[in-house]
């Protein structure tokens, strides 16, 4: 009986230890480049539509994307009163996943001017002295990146 009872949990522990190794490991979705591509473009478009994601990472976890941030690493998050913050994270964001694909080289420039357009809209919600004083922010950071990012 002794033998029966043995036999019966090694024969258990092997069929679990199949079911274990058997179970597919989930896949990224196929177009996973394409979805990074479109939520790295400079278009306010792409923007909004990364930011909806941003908003709800649960939605698009099968991707696996990086959705960490050191915002706007050593410089202020938001300069002078200059909500940069979220324009940072998405910068970030590209950085991150682009250079985990072994894509980054090639798509440093669009990433460096998206997050410059995105700075831009940002000080579009001023006029005057503080729009001039956000852009020539805007452009700084901009040229920290492109030079250093």
């Amino acid at each position: 009986m002794r033998r029966l009872v043995t036999s019966l949990a090694a024969t258990a522990v092997t069929a679990a230890a199949t079911i274990a190794l058997a179970a597919p490991a989930q896949a990224v979705p196929a177009d996973k480049q394409q979805v990074l591509a479109s939520w790295t473009q400079t278009s306010a478009s792409s923007y909004n539509t990364w930011l909806a994601a941003r908003n709800n990472q649960g939605s698009w976890s099968a991707y696996q994307f990086d959705w960490s941030t050191d915002y706007c690493s050593s410089s202020p998050d938001n300069p002078f009163g200059f909500p940069f913050q979220t324009a940072c994270a998405r910068h970030d964001f590209g950085y991150r996943n682009h250079k985990a694909m072994g894509i980054f080289d090639a798509n440093k420039a669009r990433l460096d001017s998206a997050f410059y357009e995105d700075l831009k809209r940002v000080c579009g919600a001023y006029s005057g002295a503080t729009k001039t004083s956000c852009d020539g922010t805007a452009w700084t950071y901009y040229q920290a990146v492109k030079i250093f990012g």
